[in-house]
């Protein structure tokens, strides 16, 4: 009898559509490492998460019951005909840290759960203390918080100086800051002149009484309000007691600045006061954010707090003699403890000691428990949630990584195959998207989707063996793999001036010294948690701002809401010896969202869409309606659709199943009104504009200067696969970065900028960080500088100059271990970079 399809040690996937798939047949093997390569944008991770692991997901939920379906984020049902021989799947993607500071190391490897247990179990308790369950050890429950600071380790309050940053103001001249501003800022105003305070004196020179009674009061008084009467006209109303404008209550300015942030729905408000709160350590846990009994509790001569604060290497070498029986406590000082109390220690000791293995082995021994998850980058992320998996002795399952290599240096990358390695010997699948050859080299199957990206993409070129994608010309990545496409030959450039920094202090960065070249390409590398990063993206980017005054560093962009429990700032230390005389500008291209709704999108971003809908105003139509510009903005009410707001889209809840969006039934998913639609350019309308990908719209606004440029950009940095209306919130870190990055190529430079980026090769195919290089020195051509943080040793051969940073993570790290031209630093015997750029440059 034939064996079924479903057991002959294959997934087969039949008439897969998702995303801009070609209705793809495909059948590849279980128990293997199966990795998906293409170009950015060609239909991998279409393929590898929004089918296969979609669909597995969509299976495991239909055996859960209705209520449990609904704790899950569940993914859209796959476009696809059939896929057999599926297992359960366990998704592990690129992703960045929930946003809050209670979500940390410990708690995503889960190893806070069983140090919370040793502590309950077997920790040292003070005479007479009761035996406390392990929810008290934790932060983040009410039997664990301490009660002054909630959990949070940290107090909040406001103080004269926060909420008068100017003294030599007067109360009419908005001394007070932190009262609203506007009308309702005018009637406290006005309610002292009422309450007989003078508000015309600079604040300094208020009596101290006055002061603390306008900022600290708790009484609300209700007096009559005489608007527009200077104080002398005031008094002599309540005096003939005259009609009032109104009645009005007063606030003090802390009450007004607490209640405000506690109980406003607006966000902008909520963002506003938080600017007049000061933060503290609390005194009542030291910053600590246990409860005084919890901490009393030590383990190891540790509280639970201090030893959250250890390195993982530094923790596992105080755990490994009680995970062996073998500490060295005195007999007396164990008298204390059971014997049963004894073997629970050394239980979860040892349970402890093998978990934190598998994290040393991925390089990760740097971090600490108590390191906050945003913290850390997405790669770190994602080896935390894999070291979670490889202890969890799963068998049979699909795990679907997305680019496990990122944020890695070579030298991590080959502990992180030994860890896929690991899962796959204990029977388990392995589907992963990757664009580091390293790992594609270690591939049992590959499959190639290709050829290009967006709608020229989505056929899979290959399925089978490595080997067998030498013969396959369609195939880009091919050429990388075999070797065909080696680096373009180059003299490195000669610096034009240095930017030297000193004393710089910053995590594992020790009073270090480094001198960045002006005028050329530089490449930093290291191993993961040397303290690159640390340098460029923080210490470098800040001195740099600093030095350059109001204007310097592109600002950032902050989240809609303030969020108290962030990390606070750490302290700048450090100095600029010299070289800022080649700098006049700072730009700072990071990996953070471009926008946080669907609302922003690439065109809104880069400005194009103010040029495409200016050509849509210029038409006889559009002329002939009186319609200007903003009427073909899906943001104005006069020219979007009004039953969706100009979204495109209507969320329908289904309970139990995922939230399906609908298109919007008025205007069909469009975005805009009936009217604004009639009107053409060149025979289409905005909305059928903002459909097309960054490649179509190029032919289409050919002869266009207006929009040609920036379209130029965008396909040179590699996006000509996007659509121009495609929301900011489906964008990837890098794709984010490059839309920046074709945001700066655009403008005029007039040389001398200062660009600092970190691993803009992230998520790029090696022939998209090929096209990215061209552009970075077009940069340094105009007469800039270029600083990358870089893991990928293509990118770093192809460098004028390489600061090495490390030579180890965490402690072993922070010295710059090598400096120079890329020959030269890949001859250098210290460094753990030198010999995987020596390889790349042979």
């Amino acid at each position: 009898m034939a064996e079924s399809r479903a057991e002959d040690g294959y997934v087969h996937v039949r008439g897969a559509r998702e995303h801009n798939l070609k209705n793809v047949d495909l059948d590849i093997p279980r128990g293997q490492l199966v990795v998906f390569t293409g170009v950015s944008g060609s239909g991998k991770s279409s393929l590898a998460f929004g089918t296969l692991y979609a669909e597995a997901q969509r299976r495991y939920l239909e055996s859960v019951s209705p209520y449990a379906r609904r704790l899950f984020h569940q993914m859209p049902v796959p476009e696809v005909d059939a896929i057999e021989g599926l297992p359960p799947a366990v998704a592990l993607q690129q992703q960045r840290g929930t946003p809050t500071a209670r979500s940390s190391v410990g708690s995503v490897s889960t190893l806070s759960n069983s140090l919370r247990m040793l502590y309950s179990r077997a920790g040292d308790y003070p005479p007479g203390q009761e035996l406390l369950y392990a929810e008290s050890f934790s932060p983040n429950t009410p039997q664990g918080a301490c009660p002054r600071c909630s959990g949070l380790g940290r107090i909040y309050d406001v103080t004269e100086a926060s909420m008068v940053p100017d003294d030599s103001l007067t109360i009419r001249e908005r001394a007070i800051a932190a009262w609203p501003p506007a009308w309702h800022g005018q009637n406290l105003r006005d309610i002292l002149v009422t309450l007989g305070y003078d508000v015309d004196t600079p604040w300094r020179d208020l009596p101290k009484k006055d002061r603390d009674w306008i900022l600290y009061t708790d009484e609300s008084p209700t007096v009559p309000v005489y608007a527009g009467l200077t104080p002398k006209e005031t008094k002599a109303a309540l005096r003939r007691k005259d009609t009032p404008s109104y009645q009005g209550t007063f606030t003090g300015v802390r009450r007004y600045v607490t209640q405000t942030f506690a109980n406003t729905e607006s966000a902008s408000m909520k963002k506003r006061v938080a600017r007049y709160m000061v933060s503290s350590a609390c005194p009542e846990c030291e910053g600590k954010r246990l409860r005084r009994e919890s901490l009393s509790v030590t383990f190891a001569g540790h509280d639970i707090a201090e030893i959250s604060r250890l390195s993982l290497a530094r923790l596992a070498e105080l755990l490994q003699p009680y995970a062996l029986g073998k500490d060295k406590d005195k007999e007396k000082d164990k008298a204390h403890l059971h014997n049963e109390q004894l073997i629970v220690r050394r239980r979860i000791a040892a349970d402890l000691v093998a978990r934190l293995e598998v994290l040393l082995a991925l390089g990760l021994g740097y971090l600490a428990l108590e390191r906050s998850t945003p913290t850390l980058s997405p790669g770190e992320l994602q080896r935390l949630r894999l070291a979670t998996q490889v202890r969890s002795s799963l068998f049979g399952v699909v795990y679907v990584l997305d680019e496990p290599s990122s944020g890695l240096h070579p030298a991590d990358t080959e502990a992180l195959l030994d860890a896929l390695a690991e899962l796959k010997a204990a029977g388990n699948s392995l589907f992963v998207v990757e664009h580091a050859l390293d790992v594609i080299r270690q591939a049992d199957w590959l499959v190639d989707v290709g050829p290009l990206a967006g709608e020229r993409g989505g056929q899979v070129l290959y399925s089978g063996v490595p080997e067998g994608l030498r013969k396959v010309e369609q195939s880009q990545t091919r050429r990388y793999l075999f070797g065909e496409a080696p680096p373009p030959q180059r003299t490195p450039r000669a610096p034009s001036g240095w930017l030297k920094l000193a004393g710089v202090h910053r995590n594992n960065l020790k009073g270090l010294e480094v001198a960045f070249p002006l005028g050329v390409l530089t490449s930093v590398t290291g191993v993961s948690g040397s303290g690159k990063s640390s340098l460029v993206s923080q210490v470098l980017v800040e001195l740099v701002s600093q030095a350059l005054g109001q204007g310097g560093a592109e600002p950032e962009e902050q989240p809609d809401e303030p969020d108290l429990e962030r990390d606070e700032e750490l302290p700048l230390a450090g100095h600029i010896v010299s070289g800022m005389e080649g700098v006049r500008r700072l730009v700072r291209v990071d990996q953070k969202p471009i926008g946080r709704t669907p609302r922003s999108n690439l065109a809104t971003y880069t400005g194009l869409f103010d040029q495409v809908r200016k050509l849509f105003a210029a038409t006889k139509d559009a002329k002939q309606r009186r319609f200007d510009a903003g009427r073909f903005s899906f943001n104005v009410a006069k020219g979007r659709c009004e039953h969706c707001a100009g979204e495109g889209f209507v969320m329908v809840e289904l309970l139990f199943l995922p939230s399906v969006y609908a298109p919007c039934p008025t205007c069909e998913g469009a975005r805009y009104n009936a009217e604004t639609l009639q009107v053409r350019y060149r025979d289409r309308n905005i909305a059928e504009v903002l459909g097309m990908t960054v490649g179509e719209a190029s032919a289409f606004f050919k002869d266009e200067a207006s929009v040609e440029r920036a379209l130029e950009v965008l396909s040179e940095v590699g996006l000509d696969y996007l659509r121009l209306g495609q929301p900011a919130t489906e964008l990837s870190g890098g794709e984010a970065q490059r839309i920046k990055l074709a945001s700066e190529l655009q403008r005029a430079t007039r040389g001398n900028a200062l660009y600092v980026l970190d691993e803009p090769t992230t998520g790029l195919h090696p022939v998209d960080a090929d096209r990215l290089m061209v552009q970075l020195n077009r940069l340094v051509d105009a007469g800039n500088t270029v600083i990358v943080v870089e893991h990928t040793m293509r990118v770093v051969a192809g460098s004028d100059w390489v600061i090495d940073v490390g030579p180890g993570a965490g402690d072993e790290g922070g010295s710059v271990v090598a400096s120079g031209p890329p020959q030269e630093v890949a001859r250098n015997k210290k460094s753990r970079t030198a010999p995987y750029l020596a390889a790349q440059m042979t």
